[in-house]
Formats: structure tokens, C-alpha cells, sequence
């Protein structure tokens, strides 16, 4: 059944993330993401709709606008549809870390039949997001390319990510490095984490460890100096006594981010 490795992957009761459902969808534009997650291994999670579920592979270095350079791309389960707009903090668990929504938009395939050329493992597709766009490949390899992990089917997970030649390839341009940030609320991993408790990841960090251990630490460290700059600045809650003589308490509103604010910090040094 679609979806049951996710399901059985996960406790509901505990993660914030989407339960597996899988939604009526036309099928006339399909929606692709790219989530950006620090769990284990900071990796890239490239996500393709088809048949209403996410096909999903995880990009350890992300998505390369070089055609030169050949990105592994090891195939993870199906994701739900709802997944698409996910971003926040997985507790623990299963992904335990802070995901990012990087990218998204709409992806079309470059072959008559998706499913045959899955099958064959050679899949050419168009992308359409705010910063991954034109002519891609994924094409599945024997599972001995360098970096790619040994265990039960892993010759059919692993694959490379390719970007094709074309008016948004650039042999120079890292794209991961000159865009980092969230497509939805256009901010970085603190910001996210910021908006959630840093002390959850005190006893429960997904990596203790390496470089990755050191950069949770950067990031929970500059989550916490925000959350104290935000309660330093805001004014305290204003008491006012009310004419029948009982209390009431009136604290200020946080200020809200707005899309379109957020779309222009993310995508604001993209190329075209």
C-alpha cells in the first residue's frame, strides 16, 4: 500500500511531521520540493509527486547546476503530498533534526511514461521552482558509487542526481551555498529552530558528533541568542483592571512574516 514505510517509520503521537495520506490530485501540474534537513548528515531531500505521493531520494551535497558533476541521490521512501510544505523541528526518532524548505514549484516529465522509465532507472524531467529550474536527469547506478551505503537493496536506491545542459546550468555557480535559505519562511535552520524550544535538542540532538555535531551546535547556540533578543525586545504584558473589578492581562501580538517577504529574502540572489 502507498506510504506504509513511512507509516511504519514514524509515532504520530510524537513527530510534527504529515500522517501518510494520500490526497486527490488531477495530476495536471505536478509539485516538486527540495527540504533542506539537519539530522545525522546535513542532506537535501529532492521530492517529485507522482500518483499523489512524494517520490523522495536524499542529495547528501545537494542539487549541482554543474552538468559536470555527478550528485549520489540515494532513494528513500514515498512521502505524503502534505509533506511538500513542511518545514520545522522533528523531535526525535526517525529524521530527528530541523527541516528547511529550500525549494519548491512544479516538475514535468521529459519521457512519455514515468513508471517505465523509473523501472529502468533513468529518469528526465524539467523543473520549475524559485531556484532549481530547466533539464535534470536521476539515473540509477549499481549502488558502488563513492559514498553510497551497503544494506539490503541498496543497488536499487542509489542513484545520481544531473543537471543537463541549458540556459540554467552553470559550471561556477553553487547554488547551495548562494541560496541557503527557506523558500517559505526565508529564513535559516536558527530562525526555524528559534521559533520552537532549543532545549529539546540538549539531551536529544540528532548528531552529538563531527562536523555535523558542531554545526547543530552553531545553529542551536544562534536559535537561542535569538529567542533572548526577541523576549528582551518585546515590552512586558500590560495590566489593566477593568470596571467591574477583575484582571485582565493584554500582551502584545507577535508581528507576522509574510509570504511574499519571506519568497524575496530566499530567492533573492538566485540566477535569472
Amino acid at each position: 500500500m502507498p506510504l506504509d514505510e513511512y507509516r511504519r517509520k514514524r509515532d504520530f503521537a510524537v513527530t510534527p511531521e504529515p500522517e501518510a495520506v494520500v490526497p486527490e490530485r488531477d495530476g495536471s501540474q505536478l509539485f516538486f520540493c527540495v527540504q533542506k534537513h539537519l539530522a545525522s548528515h546535513l542532506h537535501y531531500d529532492i521530492r517529485l509527486e507522482l500518483n499523489g505521493v512524494l517520490l523522495s531520494w536524499a542529495v547528501p551535497k545537494g542539487p549541482s547546476l554543474d552538468p559536470g558533476t555527478k550528485r549520489l541521490a540515494m532513494q528513500t521512501e514515498d512521502h505524503p503530498f502534505a509533506y511538500g510544505e513542511f518545514e520545522g523541528v522533528i523531535p526525535e526518532g526517525y529524521g530527528a533534526g530541523i527541516v528547511m524548505l529550500w525549494d519548491k514549484g512544479t516538475w514535468t516529465p521529459e519521457v512519455p511514461d514515468i513508471e517505465a522509465a523509473l523501472r529502468k532507472g533513468d529518469l528526465k524531467f524539467t523543473l520549475d521552482g524559485y531556484k532549481l529550474k530547466g533539464s535534470w536527469v536521476l539515473v540509477r547506478t549499481s549502488g558502488r558509487y563513492a559514498g553510497a551505503r551497503g544494506g539490503s537493496g541498496a543497488e536499487q536506491r542509489t542513484w545520481l542526481l544531473i543537471k543537463h545542459r541549458d540556459d540554467w546550468s552553470s559550471p561556477e555557480l553553487d547554488i547551495a551555498e548562494f541560496a541557503p535559505y527557506s523558500v517559505k519562511s526565508g529564513g535559516d535552520f536558527e530562525d526555524i529552530l528559534a521559533d520552537d524550544n532549543p532545549a529539546i535538542w540538549q539531551t536529544n540532538r540528532p548528531a552529538k558528533d563531527g562536523s555535523t555535531g558542531a554545526m547543530l551546535a552553531e545553529v542551536v547556540a544562534r536559535a537561542a541568542a535569538i529567542k533572548a533578543a526577541r523576549a528582551h525586545a518585546s515590552p512586558p504584558p500590560t495590566s489593566t483592571e477593568p470596571a467591574d473589578g477583575s484582571d485582565a492581562t493584554a500582551t502584545p501580538k507577535k508581528k507576522a512574516r509574510t509570504t511574499g517577504g519571506a519568497r524575496k529574502r530566499a530567492v533573492k540572489k538566485t540566477p535569472g
